[in-house]
């Protein structure tokens, strides 16, 4: 690959995480929406055993880059790590010094909403441009590879599987309301990757979604 492309796509990932790591912030923390993917496990694992919620997603993560590095290769390791870095960071520094709130009040539907739509855009650009942000991305990548889904449908059936286990913590109506916006989520996920490509099913290659040739924050 060209390093003008290879500049190009980390360029893309870096604001696909950025977007990702905000939205997550300022939509979903700050109207109270649950967690799907790891994080939602990791939560699991905190309000059954009382386990480490980030010791538990790195005990879920290893395995699955441990996977990623045989089978998909060193770039897409290292991309990976540069957009979940960028994420990490961005939400810490949200987190420490972010002056705007988005508080949509009782309008939990328009939060679901406005969050399926912009962390689906936030994980689809990374992951149109040879990255992820994080073990569940990565484990739905090689899920779509084995299944033939699509990487978003496949992210919206982690997500979903997640939550409803989730629902002996969670009050009813946010787990809904999470739900759907995983699910706009895995959508926009699936136009973002397949955006200006032949209209057919994506397919992971060992190459990892690039195209011409994914969020998510997270969770």
């Amino acid at each position: 690959m060209r390093k003008n492309e290879q500049l190009r796509n980390i360029g893309w990932m870096l604001l696909g995480s950025i977007l990702l790591a905000c939205s997550y912030y300022h939509i979903n923390f700050q109207n109270h929406l649950a967690e799907g993917g790891f994080v939602g496990l990791a939560l699991i694992g905190k309000y059954t055993f009382d386990w480490s919620p980030a010791l538990t997603v790195l005990l879920l993560d290893i395995p699955v880059f441990i996977a990623a590095w045989f089978f998909k290769g060193r770039t897409f390791i290292m991309n990976t790590a540069i957009a979940t870095g960028v994420f990490s960071l961005t939400y810490e520094l949200c987190e420490r010094f972010s002056p705007f709130v988005f508080d949509f009040g009782s309008n939990l539907l328009l939060a679901a909403i406005v969050s399926g739509v912009l962390t689906g855009l936030g994980a689809g650009i990374v992951l149109r441009f040879g990255g992820a942000t994080g073990g569940d991305d990565i484990a739905a990548l090689f899920i779509s590879r084995m299944t033939k889904l699509s990487v978003g449908t496949v992210f919206i059936l982690i997500d979903v599987a997640v939550l409803l286990v989730s629902m002996f913590y969670l009050p009813l109506m946010d787990t809904l309301y999470t739900i759907l916006a995983v699910s706009v989520a895995g959508k926009v996920i699936t136009w973002t990757v397949q955006a200006g490509t032949a209209r057919r099913p994506v397919k992971v290659t060992s190459k990892v979604p690039q195209v011409p040739a994914v969020r998510h924050q997270h969770g």
